[in-house]
């Protein structure tokens, strides 16, 4: 296993919309064990192929505590959605920053898993909040999208001054401690 590179906003890459994977192979099991061991070194609870630059429709998520319950979503596909909860996310890709975000309280998705086979789920609370964070990868989407113009340019400002402190070798500012989709 490897660990991939993830992509920071501003990064124009987040912004790719990712493609159906056809092939249910070797190769996609890889990406899916290199994309699970880089969520859990990020720390991380969620992960889409387009932070980690693969265009492809692939996300994982595990929010258990021992990291041993990952969840895989291939060609995922939102069938119906419920209800409204208001919750604080942040984001792999916009390290530090978290924001309160509106989504379905309850979702019904439609997927594959790492050999192809075809599963709906019914998924309630954090576990459907993440995958919605995460399938909004998927389309090239960032949480900060739902924040006002003014916030976003904040936290890209932000995140440019932290990246020049870092390369500096002084120490970027510090972000609140949460777990990160």
């Amino acid at each position: 296993m490897a660990f991939l590179s993830i992509l920071e906003y501003p990064d124009p890459r987040l912004r790719a919309r990712a493609q159906p994977v056809t092939r249910f192979d070797q190769a996609l099991g890889k990406l899916i064990d290199d994309m699970l061991e880089t969520m859990y070194a990020a720390p991380g609870i969620g992960l889409a192929a387009t932070q980690v630059n693969v265009p492809q429709q692939v996300l994982v998520i595990d929010l258990s505590e021992e990291r041993n319950q990952p969840h895989v979503f291939v060609n995922p596909e939102i069938l119906s959605r419920d209800g409204i909860v208001r919750t604080e996310e942040g984001c792999l890709s916009v390290p530090g920053i978290f924001d309160e975000i509106e989504r379905a309280a309850k979702v019904r998705v439609r997927a594959r898993d790492r050999h192809g086979d075809l599963f709906e789920r019914e998924l309630e609370g954090d576990l459907a909040v993440c995958l919605q964070h995460e399938m909004d990868h998927l389309d090239g989407k960032l949480f900060v999208d739902y924040l006002s113009d003014l916030k976003r340019e904040r936290i890209r400002k932000r995140l440019e001054k932290d990246r020049k402190e870092k390369a500096s070798g002084r120490r970027p500012s510090a972000g609140r401690s949460a777990r990160a989709l």
